[in-house]
């Protein structure tokens, strides 16, 4: 059964998101305020492609893996919403079906606004509209950079930048070695190559040749993450 609210961290995790943070604080209340929650087990089903849109969705704990199916049948996954991460608004602005399927990767927590609820809070706070258009245009600058990446940086420096961001957004601190941040979302490196749009045996040679180069370690429970100065110098020689 869902719990009725969130815990202590789900709520730090939502107000502490770079764009609900920016908003005002009864902003903030009214879309709380009619909020709530939904809990995931790891592969679960949030939102199906061609459903239509009844829902404004946040990330509060876990991942939301956002995915598609190719002719043959083969599930890719396009991206993950981490923690703080509000999404499916499109479908509501637009009135079409949502596009992609959404599923939990791992124990996930999800806090809802209904698309009514959605459109009242829109017609109450103006302020809301060039929010949302702050929001959308992040995504859209997300978008062509990722783009610009695909077409310029070999692969070696896309691992560089996708890992980096994991660490912003899942690193945990190594108790054994305070230089060394563990990244907490447990990715296959199948899921890591089609992040990158690359074959899994091409990432792994990457990551193996990182390994050596004492930048990452490669373990059993995911990938640690040894020397951030050195992704970030590999980044930068390909620019």
């Amino acid at each position: 059964m869902d719990e009725p609210i969130l815990t202590i961290d789900e709520r730090t995790a939502i107000n502490a998101g770079r764009w609900f943070s920016s908003l005002s604080p009864s902003l903030k209340h009214d879309i709380l305020r009619c909020a709530y929650v939904k809990r995931y087990k790891d592969g679960e089903l949030i939102a199906a492609r061609g459903e239509p849109p009844e829902e404004w969705i946040a990330c509060a704990r876990g991942a939301v893996r956002v995915s598609s199916t190719s002719i043959s049948g083969k599930q890719i996954t396009l991206t993950y919403v981490e923690p703080g991460i509000w999404f499916g608004d499109v479908a509501i602005f637009d009135g079409d079906r949502r596009t992609h399927d959404a599923y939990a990767h791992g124990d996930t927590t999800i806090l809802c606004v209904a698309k009514a609820d959605f459109r009242k809070i829109l017609a109450n706070h103006v302020e809301l509209y060039e929010a949302m258009l702050r929001l959308h245009a992040r995504r859209i600058r997300q978008l062509y950079g990722l783009v610009e990446d695909l077409n310029t940086l070999p692969l070696r420096a896309r691992l560089a930048k996708q890992l980096l961001h994991l660490v912003r957004s899942y690193g945990v601190p190594s108790l054994s070695d305070g230089s060394e941040v563990r990244i907490g979302l447990q990715l296959a490196q199948e899921e890591l190559a089609q992040l990158l749009g690359a074959s899994r045996q091409r990432v792994n040679q990457e990551l193996k040749a990182m390994e050596r180069e004492e930048v990452i370690r490669i373990e059993p429970g995911g990938l640690v993450i040894r020397d951030r100065a050195a992704l970030m110098h590999i980044i930068d020689a390909d620019v």
